[in-house]
């Protein structure tokens, strides 16, 4: 889905990519649903504010069994390279996951172990969580904040928690408008960019990580304004890097 706009200066007229990692696995799913709502008022606030927003989804019910594969034997199949290729150049992140035992889903655990500590470097990003009981409130920011912390993602202040009950109450509808009013500014000022562009070879990185390479992309990329300060990270594409990787 996309909407459209235009701002003035080079930087701001560039599509924001918002990616959305939904661990619903029921169908129909309430945490998927909760997902859609919160991405249907992040792109109308989006189109008022001018900023072009495009939006993938990443659901992880159908790559479950391929996610425990790849934490077994560290070999990725298409379908997991492809999520993972998503989040790499993506501006801004949408989580959402039900709750069980106190506790994030596994399955949203399984598929964060097997990402690159720095493929959520500086992103935006949203906390959404669905449960059937209002005593797992605190899940969202006391664990699933924490875990994003480590993936030093920048988490914007609302998370939205909710139980069956909560539907329809204005008080969901007005923690979705807060969370995605902050996402939009957040967005609307570029500060991934603007945080990790002139920092980016500071921060620690695991050898030929996605988030890599996508920076060096963008580095090359003429177009990429603002994103032309990453060109301090590896270029994969160098003789010295062929030759590490036992290519000719």
């Amino acid at each position: 889905m996309r909407t459209t706009g235009r701002h003035e200066d080079a930087v701001a007229d560039q599509t924001r990519k918002i990616v959305v990692i939904s661990a619903g696995v029921s169908q129909p799913s309430s945490t998927h649903l909760l997902a859609d709502q919160f991405v249907r008022r992040v792109l109308q606030r989006a189109e008022a504010a001018q900023v072009t927003v495009e939006v993938r989804q990443v659901e992880l019910r159908p790559l479950a069994q391929q996610i425990v594969q790849t934490m077994i034997s560290g070999l990725q199949s298409a379908e997991i390279a492809q999520a993972i290729d998503h989040l790499a150049p993506a501006d801004a992140i949408v989580v959402a996951t039900p709750i069980y035992k106190a506790g994030m889903s596994g399955l949203l655990k399984s598929f964060l172990d097997i990402l690159d500590q720095d493929l959520l470097l500086a992103k935006p990003t949203a906390l959404l969580a669905t449960a059937g009981t209002a005593r797992h409130a605190l899940v969202v920011d006391e664990q699933l904040r924490s875990t994003m912390a480590f993936f030093r993602a920048l988490t914007i202040p609302t998370s939205v928690f909710s139980t069956s009950e909560d539907w329809g109450s204005a008080s969901l509808g007005g923690r979705l408008d807060r969370a995605a009013n902050e996402l939009v500014a957040l967005l609307a000022s570029d500060v991934a960019r603007a945080i990790t562009g002139g920092a980016w070879p500071h921060y620690q990185h695991e050898f030929g990580s996605v988030a890599e390479q996508a920076a060096a992309e963008k580095a090359r990329d003429p177009d990429a304004g603002a994103a032309s300060d990453a060109s301090a990270g590896l270029d994969f594409d160098s003789d010295m890097m062929r030759l590490a990787a036992g290519g000719q």
